[in-house]
């Protein structure tokens, strides 16, 4: 961390009690939601996607080549160097654009800090951090709000660009369709280890690099291999993301355990019961829907279900594509990208995890 000056507040206390980084349990949401009722904007006209298709994010078609998204997103401190939570943050954020098929160019700076308490040369780091990444991908930065608060908070709010014809929707998946996830799963056990004092440094390493890495190369090589089904793996883990992206298009998945790619640390984190409530949340939100072989470890279950934070691209590759070839594209971009199931006929929403 770069924090000179005052002594540098750890973050990650300021956030215990607070839940973690995720969004709030699934179930609720989908209850809430649905107690809205006609009260949500669904497609409609120019509105190509809206609140109620449940889609990472909204879109607007501005003309037959232009479609605007929009979309935001802000959590509590993950890790303690105020500059990486700044860049996790800003990479989670702009993940919605490109897991809709999209690429972001302007954002703005949503902020919450307990200015009494936290020197404000961190929360100058954690701004830099976001700026950093944005600059990356090409997006603006025009300003943002701050508010005082007890609890710090960062995010961005976000707008992109995409082609009408060529958006990734959660509805559009089709039976025999194989199943590709371009990161590694367990960002959310091994935050739970830095909260808790018991996170190895290599583990925070590999977690940061891989919560800071843009999914714009996924995106665009998702693209060319003519996806239409994808979503990006953030609160309601690789399990429920895809048992909503399954119920949504009518049909079922098989998951390939062995097949899912885990972050270094995160099985051992699990094993020293470092696992947040959402991971929680969402096993025990999915027992109906998801059905786990016994031969599969119990450690790798909690994974399938964590919680994550800027996670990957799920996405499904067309049965016209070459698949290998998708992955091989995605692994020459320094993506530990892998097969890890196929798209089925059955009950909707149903997943089955194998060994």
């Amino acid at each position: 961390m770069s924090t000179s000056g005052e002594q540098a507040v750890k973050l990650t206390s300021l956030s215990q009690g607070a839940g973690c980084a995720c969004k709030l349990p699934l179930a609720k949401l989908e209850n809430m939601f649905s107690s809205l009722g006609a009260n949500l904007e669904g497609a409609s006209g120019e509105m190509l996607i809206g609140a109620s298709e449940g889609d990472d994010a909204a879109v607007y078609r501005l003309d037959a080549e232009r479609a605007l998204i929009l979309t935001t997103d802000f959590f509590t401190p993950i890790v303690d160097d105020a500059y990486d939570w700044g860049r996790i943050a800003a990479t989670n954020a702009l993940s919605d654009v490109y897991a809709m098929g999209g690429t972001p160019i302007i954002a703005v700076n949503l902020t919450a800090w307990p200015a009494n308490d936290v020197p404000m040369e961190q929360l100058s780091d954690v701004l830099r951090g976001g700026a950093d990444i944005a600059r990356e991908a090409s997006c603006f930065v025009g300003g943002g709000h701050t508010i005082d608060d007890p609890i710090p908070k960062y995010g961005m709010a976000v707008v992109g660009m995409a082609h009408p014809d060529r958006l990734f929707q959660i509805d559009r998946l089709t039976a025999g369709e194989d199943l590709v996830l371009t990161k590694a799963v367990g960002t959310g056990v091994i935050a739970t280890a830095i909260k808790n004092g018991g996170a190895r440094q290599e583990w925070i390493d590999a977690a940061v690099g891989s919560m800071t890495t843009l999914n714009a190369d996924a995106c665009a090589i998702a693209g060319g291999a003519g996806v239409r089904a994808a979503t990006d793996v953030t609160g309601f883990g690789l399990l429920g993301h895809l048992h909503r992206m399954v119920r949504a298009s009518g049909l079922s998945a098989t998951i390939d355990a062995a097949a899912v790619p885990t972050l270094p640390g995160a099985l051992e984190a699990v094993d020293r019961g470092y696992v947040p409530g959402g991971t929680k949340a969402n096993t025990d939100h999915l027992s109906d829907v998801v059905g786990v072989a016994d031969g599969v470890p119990s450690a790798v279950a909690v994974l399938l279900h964590d919680a994550q934070t800027s996670g990957g691209v799920l996405m499904a590759v067309p049965k016209e594509a070459d698949t290998d070839a998708v992955v091989a594209q995605l692994r020459a971009k320094d993506l530990p990208a892998a097969v890890i199931g196929r798209v089925t006929e059955g009950t909707a929403g149903h997943v089955t995890v194998t060994p």
